[in-house]
């Protein structure tokens, strides 16, 4: 008999494209994983994965056994929610996953809140970028995510999820403040010549500032590089660079301006709520309509 929990490593691997992604999806360790995936092909009788020194990928049989094993990762997860509310109403699990910005914003209140509403709900947490949250979801390891999309950017696979739009986070110009900057709104064209601060060359953040540069007509030069907010406000700080950043993610700072970009329509990143289309779980519902409420509430 195949066993579900290695069935679930499998659909893992599927959807993150490696044993690594999959592991992290399911908070095990990719040596683990491996093993595991090993026993499942003895149990299954067949060559599931086909390995190599530098990648993994599904065999044919291993594609077969994924598409038999999705309706039934689905059917265990539901099955076991649907009793867990049948039971108490209350109680149950959910596991919530969010990158850096909006959980310290929505997603650790709208938790503290739903714990108080509800002692007995196991309320879990993991601070997961939007490329990795996805594929967890899909892959059941996690029940809810909080994830972001820049524009310009491949939106991600959401096959089975349904989304919840949150609020649109316009990005903003971060510059020392020793730097002389009209009043009002500024365009980029006009910071050309500066240096920039970036994140390490990637999607999302990491990208942005190339992709809104090449927008505006020019290609920003990229003197500094760090993908942490804090460190990209301190080099501001320090007169070595300007920056973009999400306007939610900027907090005060002796040593900066914030200025508004006048193109805030292209310059934005949408936030939102994904979930497996159709989960019955009611924590799930609750605690989505409790980061759509905060996230509308007036700041």
């Amino acid at each position: 008999m195949l066993d579900s929990s290695r069935l679930r490593l499998l659909v893992a691997v599927a959807d993150t494209g490696s044993i690594a992604g999959a592991a992290a999806a399911l908070g095990g360790s990719a040596a683990a994983a491996s093993q595991q995936l090993s026993v499942l092909e003895r149990e299954a009788g067949a060559q599931l994965l086909e390995r190599s020194a530098r990648s993994v990928r599904l065999s044919s049989a291993g594609q077969l056994l994924v598409e038999h094993a999705r309706p039934i990762i689905a059917g265990l997860d539901s099955a076991a929610r649907a009793v867990a509310a049948a039971g108490s109403g209350t109680g149950g699990r959910i596991r919530i996953a969010s990158f850096a910005t909006a959980s310290r914003r929505l997603v650790a209140p709208a938790m503290a809140t739903l714990k108080r509403r509800h002692p007995g709900l196991e309320l879990t947490f993991t601070e997961l970028e939007p490329e990795q949250a996805v594929p967890a979801v899909q892959a059941a390891g996690i029940d809810l995510a909080v994830v972001h999309q820049y524009p310009g950017f491949p939106a991600p696979d959401t096959r089975g999820l349904s989304q919840t739009p949150l609020l649109t986070d316009p990005l903003v110009l971060v510059v020392p403040s020793t730097l002389d900057v009209p009043a009002g709104p500024v365009r980029l064209p006009d910071f050309a010549d500066a240096d920039w601060i970036s994140g390490r060359s990637g999607e999302g953040f990491q990208a942005v500032t190339e992709m809104a540069g090449r927008s505006a007509g020019f290609e920003p030069r990229i003197t500094s590089r760090a993908d942490s907010y804090g460190v990209v406000l301190d080099l501001v700080a320090g007169g070595l660079g300007i920056a973009l950043m999400p306007r939610s993610a900027v907090a005060a700072r002796p040593g900066t301006v914030r200025l508004e970009v006048a193109e805030p329509a292209q310059l934005a990143r949408t936030i939102h709520v994904v979930s497996r289309r159709g989960d019955p779980s009611p924590a799930v519902r609750a605690l989505t309509g409790e980061l759509v409420r905060r996230a509308r509430a007036p700041r």
